[in-house]
């Protein structure tokens, strides 16, 4: 034996109980409640790990692409400004200190850097007390005071500096690189100055292509960060930065932010190695520069949606599954009670046949007894009571004859009917089987007329089947009725080949749409009384009539009443028949 697993036993319980509760509605109720939440279940589960591995999966890749775009960033100006303190160094060095104080050749020196690098503002020389000596650019700065200056304090202590973004003289955005050299002249250190317009640093920034959703931009490394650059969102240089830098120094700091819109942004801080500045990267939004609010929502609404769809077709398939395993279930219910009428029906003829057979055996004796009487009585001499008894005998003898007709009735009724064709006057059988039903009949006060054709021919065809057809028929049309109302049975010859017998009664009728069923197995009109049907009757007739050569058909109104009408055929080959039915039994 294969033991199932607890939770299928669970869910199938109600079916092993079949013989308890077969058609139970709580039992079906029960069987769909755990059939829809585990297959929710089994929808829900993966539907909801997909979309967090996805979801996880690409803001995973989104950071790593963030992280990327900031190093790669963070390289790009390193590299920029390396190149920059690498001329400006060439630049010192190439020259002596008399060369670099000399006007004409500082502003030689100065155009041709500023043909090279167009952010270049001025140049200066600024000596060890921090005057400046020397100046070349388009500001009157000779002489100008930068002794409590970073850029001069700065260089002064590690050789080379570069400073903040600051307005200084000059009222423009703009950042110094210095650098220090040894004055042999004089001794002591002094300073190489170069100041750099703010906006070179936008124009490099936007060649780096952070892509559209994306706002790139420097800060200050303070505690109150300044701008250093233009950002889209925070404004341009020297605008205050509303967010603390990471104390982190080392690599990319990812977080996520609100912007100033309250949309959900991701921040990547890189500090700039030898600068006062970190780079600050921030993702608007996933693909297309949607929000990554947008986005969640967004991906939320079409787990909702999928989830909707999901529960409306799980809840039709389990509505649909469970009603056609009821219906199974009541065909099968109504199967096994048909099955169980028919065995009783089978021994309630056996029985029939058997008291038939005992009946006979004394029917015999006192019919031999009651002749061998008339016989004595037909040779003896007159007597006082002779009439008197001649008519008690004939009155017994006609009992015993309607004895014989009825267990000869029985006898054929009971006994097993294979297809057996003989010949047969439908009108002297419509009478045969009406007298098994006229005593039902009468007490249902349900009057039945027969209107016979006239001179009809012999039908070739299977008595017992016949009469099981129009049994059926007029016990029909009797249960259609109920009380006090009208049967009526024609036979008529339709044509030369067959002949067609009408069932009619004056019932409450049958719906049109109910018509279309009826021959069908397990349908039945009588739902309730004593009666219930077991929708088997008119489909086996059906059947028969089928397996007969001949047809069934139907009309009826309702308020008014119902007409069967068979056709069967005068000559019935039945080996055709025969071969017709073994041909649909071996194609199905």
């Amino acid at each position: 034996m294969i033991n199932k697993p607890g939770w299928i036993k669970r869910i199938f319980s109600g079916v092993e109980d079949y013989h308890r509760t077969m058609t139970s509605p709580e039992r079906y109720r029960r069987f769909r409640r755990t059939l829809t939440l585990v297959m929710i279940a089994t929808f829900l589960i993966p539907l909801i790990l997909t979309t967090m591995l996805s979801y996880y999966t690409y803001r995973s890749q989104m950071l790593n692409n963030l992280r990327w775009n900031a190093e790669s960033a963070t390289k790009t100006i390193e590299a920029f400004l390396s190149e920059l303190q690498t001329v400006l160094a060439y630049t010192v060095n190439e020259h002596t200190y008399k060369e670099l104080i000399d006007q004409d050749n500082l502003n030689k020196v100065y155009h041709r850097l500023k043909s090279h690098y167009p952010g270049v503002v001025d140049l200066g020389i600024i000596d060890h007390k921090g005057i400046q000596r020397a100046y070349a650019g388009p500001y009157e700065l000779l002489g100008k005071d930068y002794s409590d200056r970073e850029c001069f304090t700065g260089a002064t202590a590690s050789k080379i500096f570069i400073g903040i973004v600051e307005m200084g003289y000059r009222k423009v955005p703009h950042f110094a690189i210095a650098i220090s050299f040894f004055n042999q002249d004089a001794g002591q250190n002094w300073v190489f100055r170069s100041s750099i317009d703010a906006t070179t640093l936008d124009k490099y920034i936007d060649k780096i292509g952070a892509g559209p959703t994306s706002d790139i931009f420097l800060v200050s490394r303070k505690v109150k960060p300044l701008l250093q650059s233009t950002s889209q969102q925070y404004g341009p240089p020297l605008s205050p930065y509303p967010f603390e830098l990471p104390h982190n120094s080392l690599g990319v700091t990812i977080s996520e932010e609100r912007g100033v819109w309250d949309y959900v942004v991701l921040k990547a801080v890189s500090y700039i190695e030898g600068t006062p500045w970190a780079l600050v990267l921030l993702k608007h939004g996933y693909l297309y520069g949607k929000d990554w609010s947008f986005f969640k929502a967004r991906l939320f609404f079409i787990v909702m949606i999928s989830t909707v769809l999901a529960l409306l077709v799980i809840l039709q398939i389990t509505k649909l599954f469970v009603g056609r395993i009821r219906e199974a279930d009541e065909k099968r219910e109504s199967m096994m009670a048909e099955i169980e009428h028919t065995s009783k029906l089978a021994s309630i003829g056996r029985l029939a046949a058997g008291i038939a057979h005992e009946i006979n055996n004394p029917l015999a004796i006192i019919s031999a007894k009651t002749g061998l009487i008339m016989d004595l009585l037909e040779f003896s001499e007159d007597f006082k009571y002779k009439k008197k008894i001649g008519s008690e005998i004939n009155g017994t003898s006609n009992a015993v004859e309607r004895c014989k007709v009825i267990t000869h009735r029985l006898l054929g009724f009971a006994r097993r009917m294979d297809v057996s064709l003989e010949s047969i006057d439908i009108n002297s059988l419509m009478r045969e089987v009406l007298s098994f039903l006229d005593q039902e009949a009468l007490y249902r006060g349900i009057h039945v007329d027969l209107d016979l054709g006239d001179s009809l021919p012999i039908i070739e065809s299977d008595r017992g089947q016949l009469q099981q057809i129009f049994l059926n028929l007029v016990n029909n049309a009797i249960d259609a009725i109920g009380k006090d109302g009208k049967v009526i049975i024609k036979t008529r010859q339709r044509d030369q080949s067959s002949l067609q017998i009408d069932v009619m009664d004056n019932g409450k009728g049958i719906s049109q749409d109910i018509i279309s069923h009826i021959f069908e197995p397990f349908f039945t009109t009588k739902d309730s009384g004593e009666k219930k049907g077991t929708g088997l009757g008119l489909f086996i007739t059906y059947g028969i009539i089928k397996k007969l050569g001949g047809h069934i058909s139907v009309r009826s109104t309702v308020g008014v009443g119902t007409t069967f009408t068979v056709i069967l055929p005068i000559k019935t080959n039945l080996s055709r028949r025969v071969h017709d039915v073994e041909s649909k039994s071996t194609g199905s």
